[in-house]
């Protein structure tokens, strides 16, 4: 199968041949029909995050079941299928606890050993699996608890967003957050993962939503999620457009990019008793600093991962709301480019202009 293959770090991707292996008893084969391409993926090819190579990439994706697992039935040939990185164990204390998300037994129970034929490879040499998945592939082969089936009438080029970062936007909202109904929000990015946090406030209710970003048309796209109002970053300090616009701050503050900057800005940005939720991937080695003394008015910065999501639950729900129309999908998709034009689609993001691109297989 051709699959895009990071070989050094830093460095771009490669398409090649991989070979795939055979379902083990709890493994499902797929074939992938979109997978999008996510920051995420972006900071592990300029080594912000270590990783091991070659290493096919990509995690957000949707697909088709081709064959199962002889232990397996949740899913046959043929259903549908969204991947998610937050693959659980199902018996870890996280797990018991109704936070999968932050399962801390996954990398045993849901891989195969050191002894066992490794799942991809590349001229009979192992390749490694990127977060469970390796969706920038034709196939993937993963262990049963890294998918959730989803109806049949829902595109899969749509539904790969929700694979991270509509799950991830959405669920730092409805999960981490807990927003309710009349409480003010500030999202600090307009990407993908932003674009679904400003949706996740709409549908929860928020009574004032605040989209800050440096590029006017993400801006616009914004306001067409459900933003209230707009800060240009580029234009005028955010913290204190924020801080006027609501007379004190905001209840949260959403960070969607991933900076030490942005992050301090998001708390700089939040009422007494407020929270910024950090969503984005802060580099390795980078620390944020905020002023002790905002501790005693009892301002929170809380990590999010993943939207804290139950994904088997939430994506289905996420679903629903694209198929009655109070989640939009179409809006947030800027590209569908073939598999070979991957490194474009990155250096696209890394310009900034695009919500995000989606690599479609068929």
């Amino acid at each position: 199968m051709k699959a895009a293959v990071l070989k050094t770090i830093p460095g771009e991707l490669e398409i090649e041949e991989v070979a795939i292996g055979t379902p083990g008893p709890r493994e499902v084969l797929i074939r992938t029909v979109a997978a999008g391409l996510c920051h995420s993926d972006l900071h592990f090819i300029e080594g912000k995050y270590p990783y091991m190579t070659p290493a096919v990439l990509g995690h957000e994706s949707a697909g088709v079941v081709e064959a199962v697992g002889s232990d397996v039935n949740y899913v046959e040939p043929g259903d549908h299928v969204i991947t998610c990185l937050s693959v659980f164990c199902g018996h870890c204390s996280y797990c018991l606890e109704g936070r999968p998300a932050l399962c801390s037994g996954k990398d045993v129970e849901c891989n195969r050993g050191a002894d066992e034929e490794p799942r991809l490879t590349i001229d009979g040499e192992p390749a490694y699996q990127f977060l469970n998945l390796s969706s920038f592939a034709e196939m993937m082969l993963v262990h049963e608890h890294a998918i959730v089936k989803i109806r049949k009438d829902m595109p899969l080029d749509r539904a790969a967003l929700i694979g991270c970062g509509v799950l991830t936007g959405t669920g730092a909202v409805f999960r981490t957050a807990g927003v309710r109904p009349g409480e003010t929000v500030a999202v600090v990015g307009c990407g993908g993962i932003g674009l679904a946090a400003i949706q996740g406030a709409r549908i929860a209710g928020a009574g004032r939503i605040i989209a800050i970003d440096m590029v006017d048309s993400k801006l616009e796209i914004a306001r067409q999620m459900g933003a209230t109002d707009t800060v240009n970053a580029g234009e005028t300090d955010p913290v204190m457009a924020v801080l006027e616009m609501t007379g004190g701050g905001v209840h949260y503050s959403f960070e969607a990019i991933g900076l030490k900057a942005t992050a301090e800005q998001a708390f700089g940005m939040i009422r007494n008793g407020g929270a910024a939720v950090i969503i984005g991937m802060i580099p390795i080695g980078v620390n944020v600093e905020i002023p002790g003394v905002q501790f005693l008015f009892e301002k929170k910065m809380i990590g999010s991962n993943m939207g804290s999501n139950q994904f088997r639950t939430d994506m289905a729900r996420l679903v629903d709301m694209y198929l009655d129309g109070r989640l939009m999908l179409d809006e947030m998709v800027s590209a569908r480019i073939p598999l070979e034009e991957i490194n474009e689609g990155f250096a696209a993001m890394k310009g900034g202009t695009v919500a995000r691109s989606v690599v479609v297989f068929e």
